[in-house]
């Protein structure tokens, strides 16, 4: 699959998470759930129906400890996004009072600590380090001192982990964006006004196509620049014929003058999926195991083949530290299910660590029939290739045969029958 953003408004980590959620919804309960992990108690968040009279959408909304709403002042100049600065180090707006700030160091030990998955939380510590690592180059100062504010700290957690949970899950091959909208004017902050767009915003947007399409406000955020950074990296849109799979609006909170505030989600098929023979989306996992016995692991290993999330399961001798005999297990698994393939095979291995990763498949058309031969049902598989079909007999049903040739005709009569009854009938046969 390959994901297109479609910056109409600009980009926000709010809209990324909104539009995203627009078109894949069956994601949403993971994103609470890796959002309250990951933020301090109190935290929470909701996606909301959202329109302009223009077009409808979704609203991706924060709350934080005890219901404090992002710091998002009613004339902020940033057009869409929770707060006036959702990840600098200077805020851009202050109250009338001080806010504390916490360090980025401070901020990687919590969601290490948070117990995301491995996936999500390298994805959130990858587009906070772009953020960090950006504020560190614009003020000079080392990447460990960059300190955020209080209120914008867990706003953006719970925007940057949201988005990690759904790269992680959406599992795409690849990712591209639109042209940027730079918007112009300056924001405040409290040091004083910044250009649009703001430096930090600037670096991260180094390689990327812009456009001015007189639009003005802060229109890219620092937090979306950072998911861009991320995910597309520059990466122009790719052409050719693809098949859409699905879209979502994701809306800021901006009212933009006569545009609306949105930004869109395209999912393709990669153009080397379109059109191929039986393409589908799967999940791989893979572990090592060195500590449960080969009975009991050839159980667990049955256990997960039969597992409704899991297609098929290998397993294969490797050695591994200090020169220890192990077995390598990968397991093929529906990739809407690829959670629920993981928790099976914690639950019937000894492993406490694994991989998994999305990939595409194909497959070719295949039907399963039964034959009688000489009294016996055999099941055949048969197969449609591009030079034309073939048959495998199931092998169990040939075991209670006594003899290897006897078993092997058995098979190749039951695979002929199996062709011959598929096969199209000759003109002459139907006169």
């Amino acid at each position: 699959m390959q994901i297109h953003l479609d910056a109409v408004g600009g980009v926000a980590g709010d809209m990324f998470v909104a539009a995203l959620l627009d078109a894949f919804p069956e994601h949403e309960a993971g994103v609470r759930e890796s959002v309250a992990r990951a933020s301090r108690g109190g935290t929470a968040c909701a996606l909301l129906a959202h329109g302009d009279g223009v077009l409808q959408g979704r609203r991706f909304a924060v709350t934080g400890p005890a219901g404090e709403a992002p710091d998002r002042p009613a004339d902020e100049h940033a057009p869409h996004h929770h707060h006036h600065h959702d990840g600098h180090a200077h805020p851009h707006h202050h109250h009338g009072g001080h806010h504390a700030h916490r360090h980025w160091s401070g901020i990687r030990r919590d969601l290490e600590a948070s117990g995301l998955s491995p996936a999500v939380l390298a994805h959130a510590l990858a587009i906070f380090g772009h953020l960090a690592q950006a504020e560190a180059r614009v003020h000079g100062i080392p990447v460990e001192e960059v300190a955020f504010h209080e209120v914008g700290a867990w706003d953006s957690i719970a925007d940057i982990v949201a988005a990690a949970h759904l790269a992680d899950a959406i599992g795409a091959a690849s990712w591209s964006v639109s042209a940027l909208p730079l918007g112009s004017g300056r924001v405040r902050t409290q040091h004083g006004p910044l250009p649009v767009p703001a430096p930090a915003t600037a670096l991260l947007l180094e390689g990327f196509l812009t456009l001015d399409d007189g639009v003005p406000g802060e229109r890219v955020t620092p937090t979306g620049a950072a998911i861009l950074r991320h995910l597309c990296g520059g990466q122009a849109r790719r052409s050719g014929p693809r098949r859409l799979l699905r879209s979502g609006l994701g809306f800021g909170t901006k009212v933009l003058p006569g545009l609306s505030n949105v930004l869109r989600v395209l999912a393709f098929e990669e153009p080397g999926e379109t059109g191929s023979p039986g393409h589908r989306e799967l999940g791989i996992v893979e572990f090592e195991v060195d500590d449960q016995s080969a009975e009991d692991l050839a159980t667990g290993l049955d256990r997960l083949r039969a597992h409704d999330a899991i297609f098929d399961v290998v397993q294969m001798p490797v050695f591994g530290k200090k020169g220890r005999m192990m077995t390598h297990v990968r397991a093929l698994a529906r990739a809407d299910a690829i959670a629920e393939a993981i928790e099976a095979c914690f639950r019937e291995t000894t492993t406490i660590g694994l991989r998994h990763h999305t990939v595409s498949g194909a497959a070719l058309t295949r039907r399963l029939d039964t034959v009688e031969v000489t009294g016996r049902t055999v099941r055949v598989k048969s197969v449609e290739r591009p030079g034309g079909r073939t048959a495998k007999a199931e092998s169990d049903d040939a075991v209670a045969t006594e003899g290897h040739a006897a078993r092997q005709a058995l098979r190749r009569e039951a695979e002929r029958l199996a062709l011959e009854r598929l096969a199209p009938a000759r003109p002459e046969d139907e006169r």
